[in-house]
């Protein structure tokens, strides 16, 4: 800003040859400054003023709009803001067939320890201690009075046992809120859910993410605030479930197997009632994976999918299945099972060395003979094997929707030859888990519809590509009815449950060096129930079983698996809704006389 000299030369001088006085000029120049400053000095006053009252003029607006919403609205109690209870309160519920409760948050805390600010670190180190057996009162006083400003002692803890430290009394003994997640059935269905853990955490709270099953499966759904917390709906049945694992572990005990499985699936939809393997485990409190040994010992290891097995003689049904479908046979087509036999040569025996002669398609199958298979395989051919098969499933890991299930590959040969296509034929060479084994029984069942393992819960049949003809799927259901009521599976029999199924039992595997152990094997027993108008498949199998009620032991899966599932039929179909269907019997001879 240019200021106005208040004595300017231009007119001072002229003013002093005028004989006037220079300070008029002075004193008129000053007034003039000020009057000038004045004006400015108002100006900015009054565009402040107006800032100013625009400002509570919006703060009016936005208080009375509001106070307005609250009058209007509804009362509601107040909701914690933190970012950690939001993340953590995030997950969903996981809830069975018909809506109950298989997995759920629970509010808990965790303790934590600043030792800067402890009175006493040895009496809360001995108090600790004897609250949680599993600390050291010594390792804690370690920690307590050394470097370290911060430490965890308890990811989550009880109520009661949160009462206790608040008894100790110590200001360095912290708690942080925490959701963990709560499985109110502790080991039921344990290997479907899987179990969660904590993942980002702080002193305010804690994120819960999946670490297996269907928990890390559907991790982000269940995670997903958008859901609504929608609870995640699976196919299982709580009662069902409980009835399977409870006939199972007793079935298990009795055969003095190590560990077994079962899969209960609905044929039309592919819905998994029930899946059980043992031995389990409670996944609310997760044992660690194994570091050494044989991962399948592991109570964490789930045989129903991760389980890849020879099934052993579960498998001629299904080249008998293909054989009739092909035109190639009919169940009464007649083949001769003499031995000797041999293919690429290599042997093809019978069990225990038996010579069943010549044998209609639906007899081999009844009595199990490993030569009439193969030479029904034979006539199929490697190339049709090995589509029709691969249309089943058995060539990939299946589509349950558990992550353990993508580890569970089928084991095929390197090289498919007529040898392989034999003994494959009677299921040997080819690995798959029983959950495989459950689906291509159902394709049977159906009427010849692929169907694929699932444990959400569906609204109606999800049928898929058809992979044979109705006539030759019912014709195998009428062979895997006989075979319980004429051949291996006599004790398969379920009174007023019309039972089919087919026996296996496959010589196990060695771990190290190859080869197979001579007592120890893999029974199943793959069934489909009621008979004539199947509704369910299931398959039990069990690993290194022993029957020692007779002479000698028995390890077939007609004295082992079988009556497993017999009983647990007996169990689950009436839960399941399935009628009994009762045989009129006849009447004893009555003679009716007359009183009159």
């Amino acid at each position: 800003m240019i200021r106005t000299p208040l004595r300017p030369l231009a007119r001072i001088l002229p003013a002093r040859d005028a004989g006037e006085s220079p300070d008029a000029i002075e004193r008129e120049n000053l007034r003039a400054r000020h009057e000038d400053m004045r004006d400015r000095m108002r100006q900015r006053a009054e565009g402040r003023l107006l800032v100013l009252g625009l400002f509570f003029l919006c703060a009016f607006v936005v208080i009375g709009a509001r106070m307005g919403t609250l009058a209007t609205s509804d009362p509601v109690e107040p909701r914690a803001s933190a970012q950690g209870a939001a993340t953590s309160a995030a997950r969903a519920d996981i809830v069975d067939r018909k809506g109950r409760l298989l997995a759920t948050n629970f509010e808990t805390h965790a303790l934590y320890a600043q030792p800067k600010q402890m009175v006493d670190p040895e009496a809360a180190a001995k108090g600790l201690a004897a609250i949680f057996p599993d600390l050291k009162a010594e390792d804690l006083i370690n920690d307590f009075t050394g470097k370290r400003k911060f430490l965890w002692i308890k990811r989550k803890i009880s109520p009661e046992q949160m009462q206790a430290v608040h008894d100790i009394g110590d200001p360095g003994l912290l708690f942080g809120p925490r959701d963990m997640r709560l499985y109110p059935n502790g080991s039921l269905a344990a290997h479907v859910l899987g179990g969660a853990s904590f993942g980002k955490e702080g002193v305010s709270a804690a994120e819960v993410i999946g670490v297996a099953g269907v928990e890390k499966y559907f991790d982000d759904y269940l995670r997903d605030p958008a859901n609504g917390q929608k609870p995640l709906q699976l196919s299982l049945d709580l009662t069902v479930q409980a009835a399977a694992e409870r006939v199972l572990h007793g079935g298990m005990k009795i055969m003095n197997a190590k560990g077994a499985t079962s899969v209960l699936m609905d044929v039309h939809t592919g819905e998994i009632v029930s899946v059980v393997s043992l031995p389990h485990f409670d996944p609310n409190n997760r044992p660690r994976p194994a570091t050494k040994g044989d991962q399948s010992d592991s109570p964490l290891f789930n045989r129903s999918v991760q389980g890849v097995y020879e099934l052993g003689s579960t498998f001629k049904i299904f080249a008998a299945a293909q054989a009739v479908d092909l035109g190639l046979v009919s169940p009464s087509t007649v083949i001769d099972t003499a031995g000797p036999m041999r293919v690429g040569g290599f042997p093809i025996g019978e069990f225990r060395n038996k010579n069943y002669g010549e044998l209609s398609v639906s007899d081999i199958i009844v009595k199990s003979s490993n030569r009439g298979t193969g030479r029904m395989a034979l006539q199929i051919g490697v190339k049709r094997q090995q589509e029709f098969l691969k249309s089943l499933g058995f060539f990939e890991p299946t589509s349950f929707e558990i992550v353990e299930a993508a580890t569970g590959k089928p084991l095929l040969p390197k090289r498919w030859t007529d040898l392989s296509a034999v003994t494959i034929s009677y299921g040997h060479g080819l690995s798959s888990s029983p959950m495989h084994l459950a689906a291509g029984y159902a394709a049977i069942a159906n009427g010849g519809r692929v169907v694929n393992p699932t444990i959400l819960k569906q609204n109606g049949p999800r049928l898929g590509a058809r992979v044979m003809s109705e006539g030759a799927a019912h014709a195998a259901r009428d062979m895997l009815r006989a075979v319980v009521t004429e051949g291996t599976a006599s004790m398969g029999e379920v009174p007023g449950y019309a039972v089919g199924g087919k026996t296996g039992t496959a010589d196990k595997p060695k771990t190290r060096g190859g080869g197979y152990y001579e007592d120890k094997v893999i029974a199943t027993f793959a069934t489909i129930f009621p008979a004539h108008d199947p509704k369910y498949v299931l398959v039990v199998t069990l690993d290194e079983p022993v029957e020692t009620s007779g002479d000698k032991p028995r390890r077939t899966a007609g004295w082992t698996a079988v009556p497993v599932a017999a009983e647990m039929i007996g169990r689950v179909a009436p839960l399941l809704g399935l009628r009994p269907t009762v045989e009129p019997a006849s009447l004893a001879d009555i003679t009716l006389t007359s009183s009159n």
